[in-house]
């Protein structure tokens, strides 16, 4: 409890806590008449001022609404205008009096409870209102010039979601690729990736396999991204970020059971030790098995986080994670006449239990931020990560040929130590009419590599690397060695990255406004072949990636814009296992976007977007058609497409969120195994996904979610074509009591036969027959 003296007032009052406000920001809103209480958590979303309230107090008021630009304090005078009450500043944020209707001559003493607050950015269960990500400012995303998407907490778990595959089924213009049943690996408007993925805006571009147990929401940004994020952020990124402590108690318990032996429990616990101090740990346990034969999972997790606030104008967040996942490494089944082969989709190909994959990684994070009194904000994060992976396979390395199949074999270990440091500087201020965000900052980063392949040799021959077997029993139990030989990797590598950005974003006036930025990086590769195969190579490339994007906004909650944007991926890490590195495959890939589209507020709970875009992609890496194993450089690609998006609040009972892409890709120049004019491969024409979920009760919903896929090919030679489907998942909930709730996932409902995901023309991976989830959750 803390006191607080406010004259000639009584003491019926209601508190907000805002961010510390060291200069007036201007933010725009739209805020319908209607229900003060609705209107002050609207506020909240889009100021990213999160307000508690008396419930007495507010009840039965209304307000005349809010639409344009203001400062924070005008506009929750603005808000409050014909009621009794009143925002009054303090060091702490604002508290919102109740004018009394005495003449008080003397100070009263009101005492406030002693409640924590914290920004939320979410203004339904499925629409973000803002985002840090895009732009490292705290901004509306209609105010952003690029496609985002965000997958909100409550959308994690309304659809059980477990992992970045899971994640992204309702994203429009992005798919998911097999990653050869062992890695996250994601198509980005017609661009494979296995690197760009960020927690809290820091790299983690290991390949494996991510699980969400920690997570609080999950942004796509789409379009070539380097100016914030550096090398990579080719055709897209995903960002995760974390569940920090904070102030408000939590204590939640997760477990869920389900088809195919699932066991999984989850729990998050946040304390506050003090006024300065909170903890917070999120843990995981989950054992699965799965339709296909053989395959299983286990996977472990444990993450605590500690905030520090020793002043109002000073944050420090510290974090650690160590995770472990240890599964089968599936890679699903091989073609026949340019077709899935026509098997039991529960038919493993290979042996599963020398198909292993296991990863142990071990991060500690931290953010510093503090706000000066004249107006700079500095924010510097850390990240430090050690990761040990190790998978084997033995899988099918070619179509069916009559009654056979040819498998192959090899092993992959790498271990990768990360360390990334990121200083931020912020600072706002006006030009005459015109006001300017002001970004600048500085990274610098090590990657050391160790990567060693082995080749599987059958029957102890070490000519024999493949073996064929027949179809009606593609299990083998031949005895396999796995040798490093001269040709395969063996590889260390050290990477270091220097970088300097610099973005403006810049109101010329309320309708209109642009972003400015560039950022130069140097890249540093130093390579050495252990095998001997090649010189000792090191190379220097300095990447420059700008981004320029023009808003104009001819009513508030309507934003229209254009943009243009290039991102370099220089070569690092697993990408060199797969290729004979030379200079002249040192040289990194370039991304060109122009991208225009359209973000409409229909109302502050509800958000439509649309995006028209075109990708140029040079110097690129191609899978190998038959061996994913092997890649090469081809000159380029074109993509090109249309993508719709709606999120939010249909009704305040009926929440929705997912989309529609239209998507052509094209091979520009003659490459091996892809002629020009070839189809990109991983990339259907047309794809669907609505979520919709409805509360018939305030103890009671129900959700349906359908995913339609058209037909693409699985590869660049485009000779196998994986079919269209079309997919039904459901969900029931129910709300016990204020402690306890309940929910059922059904996936696949109408027990579809389907083609989830490829990674080459012989690993197709089938989708998961009818699927139940039951689960429960416990708040205390």
């Amino acid at each position: 409890m803390f006191s607080i003296f406010i004259a000639t007032f009584l003491p019926d009052i209601v508190f907000a806590e805002s961010s510390e406000i060291t200069k007036p920001v201007t933010r725009s809103y739209n805020i319908p008449a209607g229900s003060l209480e609705n209107a002050l958590s609207q506020f909240s979303s889009q100021s990213g001022v999160k307000i508690f309230f008396d419930d007495a107090v507010i009840q039965g008021k209304t307000t005349q609404g809010l639409a344009g630009n203001y400062e924070i304090s005008a506009a929750l005078d603005q808000l409050l205008k014909s009621t009794d009450l009143q925002p009054v500043s303090h060091p702490e944020g604002f508290t919102i009096i109740k004018l009394s209707t005495e003449s008080a001559l003397s100070p009263v003493v009101t005492t406030l409870p002693s409640i924590k607050i914290t920004a939320s950015s979410e203004t339904s269960r499925y629409m973000a209102a803002s985002s840090s990500t895009a732009t490292k400012t705290n901004t509306l995303l209609r105010d952003v010039p690029q496609a985002i998407s965000v997958v909100t907490e409550s959308a994690i778990k309304d659809q059980s979601i477990r992992s970045i595959a899971d994640a992204v089924r309702y994203v429009p213009g992005v798919g998911v690729s097999q990653g050869e049943g062992n890695r996250d690996a994601v198509i980005f408007r017609g661009n494979r990736s296995t690197g760009d993925f960020f927690v809290d805006g820091i790299r983690d571009d290991v390949q494996y396999l991510r699980d969400l147990y920690n997570i609080e929401r999950i942004e796509v940004l789409k379009g070539p991204n380097g100016m914030i994020f550096g090398r990579g952020g080719s055709g897209g990124v995903i960002n995760r970020v974390t569940k920090q402590a904070g102030w408000e108690p939590i204590r939640e318990f997760f477990f869920q059971g389900g088809s195919y032996g699932l066991k999984r429990m989850t729990a998050d616990f946040n304390q506050p030790i003090n006024d300065q101090i909170a903890f917070r740990v999120n843990g995981l346990f989950e054992e699965a098995g799965s339709f296909r034969n053989g395959v299983d999972s286990d996977r472990l997790g444990i993450s605590p986080t500690v905030t520090v606030k020793p002043t109002n104008r000073t944050k420090v967040v510290l974090n650690m994670e160590r995770y472990h996942d240890d599964r089968t490494a599936d890679r699903g089944i091989p073609s026949f006449q340019g077709r899935p082969f026509d098997v039991k989709h529960s038919q493993f190909f290979g042996d599963p239990r020398r198909s292993n994959s296991i990863v142990d990684v071990l991060s500690f994070n931290s953010l510093i931020e503090h706000k000066f009194d004249f107006g700079l904000t500095v924010n510097n994060r850390t990240n430090y990560a050690q990761f040990d992976k190790f998978y084997g396979n033995v899988f099918a390395n070619s179509p069916v040929l009559g009654s056979v199949v040819s498998l192959g074999a090899y092993s992959d270990g790498t271990d990768r130590e990360n360390v990334f440091n990121q200083t931020n500087f912020l600072y706002s201020l006006e030009t005459g009419p015109v006001a300017h965000t002001l970004l600048a900052g500085i990274e610098v980063g090590q990657q050391i590599t160790d990567n060693l392949r082995r080749q599987g040799l059958f029957n102890n021959d070490p000519r024999q690397t493949s073996l064929r077997v027949p179809v009606i029993n593609p299990i083998t139990n031949a005895p396999i060695d796995f040798v490093n030989r001269n040709i395969d990797a063996n590889n260390h590598s050290k990477i270091n990255i220097t970088a300097f950005y610099f973005q403006d974003q810049i109101e010329f006036i309320p309708q209109l406004q642009a972003i400015v930025g560039v950022r130069y990086d140097l890249f540093e590769t130093d390579f050495r072949d252990r095998n001997g195969n090649q010189d000792h190579l090191k190379t220097k490339d300095g990447l420059l990636a700008p981004r320029f994007g023009l808003i104009y906004k001819p009513i508030t909650p309507i934003s229209i814009y254009a943009n243009f944007s290039q991102a370099y991926v220089p070569r690092a890490g697993e990408q060199l296992t797969a290729l004979t590195v030379t200079t002249e495959t040192l040289k990194p890939e370039k991304f060109t976007n122009l991208e225009a589209g359209i973000k409409w507020d229909i109302r502050p709970d509800l958000s439509l977007t649309a995006a028209a875009y075109r990708i140029d992609r040079t110097n690129v890496i191609t899978v190998d058609p038959n061996d994913a194993s092997r890649s090469f450089l081809t000159k380029g690609q074109r993509t090109e497409g249309v993508e719709v998006g709606l999120n939010g609040q249909l009704t305040p009972h009926w929440n929705v969120m997912g989309g529609y892409a239209y998507q052509d890709g094209e091979i520009t120049s003659q490459q091996f195994g892809a002629p020009k004019g070839n189809t990109v491969a991983e990339l259907p024409r047309n794809t669907f996904s609505l979520w919709s979920r409805y509360d018939f009760i305030p103890q009671f919903g129900a959700a349906v979610g359908v995913i339609y896929r058209s037909s693409m090919f699985a590869s660049t030679d485009n000779t196998v074509v994986i079919p269209d489907f079309t997919r039904v998942d459901a969900a029931l909930f129910a709300q016990f009591n204020k402690h306890v709730r309940a929910q059922l996932n059904i996936e696949n409902v109408f027990d579809v036969n389907y083609f989830a995901s490829v990674q080459n023309n012989n690993n197709i991976m089938p989708g998961s027959p009818i699927a139940v989830r039951a689960a429960l959750i416990a708040n205390f």
